[in-house]
């Protein structure tokens, strides 16, 4: 059998994908996470999805490539293609909260408490937290993951029902016993400071400004409870 090696950031997905699962993986792109699963026997099948044809075809030769049998392809737009009873874990990674965030709007049944999803953000993961929290979902665990210097959030989400703080929503759902949540605060507190910075700068904005210094403040608290968990 041929193998190879996720990036750090696909091989916590993967590690967290529930043995014997019914995988769909949207937005597949290369498709190496469901062709791992499928070559180490972790899912009995997996679905493989993405918007457009050039991807899906990277994809489906990543499976010849590496001989990955029992993954279907399908081109369309998110969980279009996918029937609530085709996956019992769905994994969307590798695109901005708002897009994810997005596809589970246009899927309400991901929320049935039926399915695991597990979302990995490139960005604005805020929005996505703020989506699940509003609309039905919990966040079961989330840690993250460092893939060529950068810090990458993992969700495991699924139906239930949750609060977060504003600290919460920018600083990480469940991240206070994980090693680089100090870093990935930090982090946040910077980008905001650089922005609050740029708007005093332009003389304009104040209630934009505003609102950014209210977040800083509460990634400060954020990081307290952070530095109280993880010093006992």
């Amino acid at each position: 059998m041929r193998d190879f090696e996720l990036t750090p950031r696909l091989r916590l997905l993967a590690d967290w994908v529930p043995p014997g699962a019914r995988l769909a993986d949207v937005g597949t792109d290369h498709a190496y996470l469901p062709v791992w699963l499928r070559l180490h026997g972790r899912v009995v099948s997996a679905i493989a999805c993405d918007l457009r044809e050039g991807p899906l075809a990277r994809a489906r030769e990543t499976g010849r490539t590496y001989g990955a049998k029992g993954i279907d392809y399908r081109l369309g737009n998110g969980l279009a293609v996918v029937s609530p009873e085709e996956a019992n874990t769905i994994v969307i990674a590798g695109m901005g909260g708002e897009n994810i965030a997005a596809i589970l709007a246009r899927a309400p049944w991901t929320a049935d408490g039926k399915h695991t999803l597990l979302l990995q953000p490139q960005t604005r993961a805020e929005v996505l937290r703020a989506f699940l929290a509003e609309n039905g979902y919990a966040i079961r665990r989330e840690a993250l993951a460092e893939d060529r210097g950068v810090l990458y959030p993992v969700m495991e989400a699924g139906g239930g029902e949750m609060s977060l703080t504003l600290g919460q929503l920018y600083g990480g759902a469940a991240l206070l016993r994980d090693p680089l949540g100090d870093r990935y605060i930090i982090q946040k507190i910077i980008r905001l400071q650089t922005a609050v910075a740029g708007i005093n700068r332009s003389g304009g904005g104040q209630e934009k400004g505003d609102a950014l210094r209210e977040i800083i403040t509460a990634l400060l608290s954020e990081r307290e409870e952070w530095r109280r968990a993880n010093c006992r």
